[in-house]
């Protein structure tokens, strides 16, 4: 078996067994929390045996099942707005149908941790599940990221929140905290992440060995699902040596590397396939994303330490990429584009996304007009399938790289 087939088996058997857990919770016992993925605490909750549910990865495995569409409208046949963020009414709409998920019923929560790290959405999501659910909610204040360094006394403030979070989490568990636990889970999530650096990385070759954006969506599912397991640490040794194997053979996503691409803002989970395409015809390969990044910065330096485990934890939750301030997100887009010798940027504009879409027109207009960045901005959503036209998204695609090609062609 090669190691790009023993990465897929291993993931695939990961994230079964995971579902599988979600499936049993309610006859095992097992207490679930509920958490999002940007700047999320799984490293603590595990220390309590407590099952984590990633409500916005419900989502997209909803959308990319094509079942986001009837969901949503669940949720609106109650009272939810069309403006409302897609993730959330889709939610909604999973609890209204029995909480049936693509991959199984999926188990109500023993505790909401509400990680509130830049979208403020999130506060009046886990507010509607704790009225829906009964289940107790916490809410996780995380200071806006406004330096590039979180303050000694925003830490603090964290390490004071997670102690009394892992308080609850003993109360509702009946499982006491155990601190060199925590050491163990750490040094797990550090070495998971440390590889995931490494096939970041791997797009600075030419060709690029994967696609930084349509392809490491996949890719980063065991760092956000199964962060802090050993076989989380075992994907991505697989997964690199399987890259390394693509780098000396030359091999990448698409069959000739035309254009090198940076992209803003989620993907279209009820179309990613055509949105992929509409790309790859062009022999577009991304090499540097911020939605891969969406569950954390590793790239930027920020991992979890098993010498300082509550404060590592902290620092990684102010350091999720909605929680940075737009001057931090556009100088990331600049290293970047230059890093790794992209040819242009692309913004996916999400609807009903606000913590990313706000700034891009800002993020388009300084890249383009100010620096001279080729740079193309489409909207849709990252949803709900009706705000996706793909014949209109087509054209501009077609354009844009239509006119890169000629600029390439007249030395431009």
């Amino acid at each position: 078996m090669s190691d790009e087939d023993a990465g897929k088996a291993l993931q695939k058997r990961l994230l079964g067994e995971y579902y599988q857990s979600l499936g049993d919770a309610g006859r095992s016992g097992q207490k679930v929390a509920y958490l999002f993925v940007p700047g999320n605490v799984v490293e603590l909750l595990r220390c309590f045996d407590m099952l984590p549910v990633y409500p916005e990865i419900n989502a997209l495995q909803c959308g990319i099942k094509k079942m986001a569409g009837d969901l949503i409208l669940r949720a609106e046949n109650i009272g939810y707005s069309s403006d409302v963020c897609g993730y959330v009414k889709n939610d909604i709409g999973l609890m209204l149908s029995d909480r049936q998920s693509p991959f199984g019923p999926l188990p109500k929560p023993d505790l909401l941790v509400c990680n509130y790290s830049g979208c403020n959405t999130f506060v009046k999501w886990f507010e509607a599940l704790a009225h829906f659910y009964g289940a107790e909610l916490f809410v996780l204040d995380i200071p806006y990221l406004r330096e590039r360094g979180p303050s000694t006394a925003d830490i603090e403030y964290v390490v004071a929140q997670l102690e009394e979070l892992a308080d609850v989490c003993a109360r509702t568990s009946g499982v006491p905290f155990d601190r060199e636990r925590l050491k163990r889970v750490t040094s797990l999530s550090y070495a998971a992440e440390k590889l995931w650096v490494d096939v970041l990385h791997a797009a600075r070759s030419r060709p690029s060995p994967f696609d930084a954006y349509f392809e490491a969506v996949f890719y980063m599912a065991p760092l956000n699902i199964l962060r802090g397991t050993e076989g989380c640490v075992e994907y991505y040794r697989l997964l690199l040596e399987e890259l390394v194997s693509r780098q000396k053979e030359g091999r990448g996503p698409v069959p000739e590397e035309k254009f090198r691409v940076v992209v803003e803002g989620p993907p279209p989970w009820p179309h990613f396939r055509s949105f992929w395409e509409l790309f790859k015809r062009w022999g577009v390969c991304a090499v540097a994303s911020t939605y891969s990044k969406v569950g954390g910065l590793f790239d930027q330096g920020v991992f979890h330490d098993p010498a300082q485990p509550m404060e590592s934890i902290a620092r990684y939750a102010m350091n999720s990429y909605t929680n940075w301030n737009l001057g931090l997100r556009l100088d990331l887009l600049r290293q970047y584009l230059r890093e790794y010798e992209a040819d242009a940027l692309i913004i996916h504009s999400v609807k009903s996304c606000r913590s990313f879409s706000v700034g891009q027109a800002d993020f388009r207009d300084v890249l383009a007009k100010e620096e001279g960045v080729p740079t193309l901005m489409v909207e849709s959503d990252l949803a709900d399938p009706r705000y996706y036209s793909e014949a209109q998204l087509k054209n501009r695609i077609d354009a844009f790289f239509e006119s890169l090609a000629h600029r390439r062609l007249v030395g431009g």
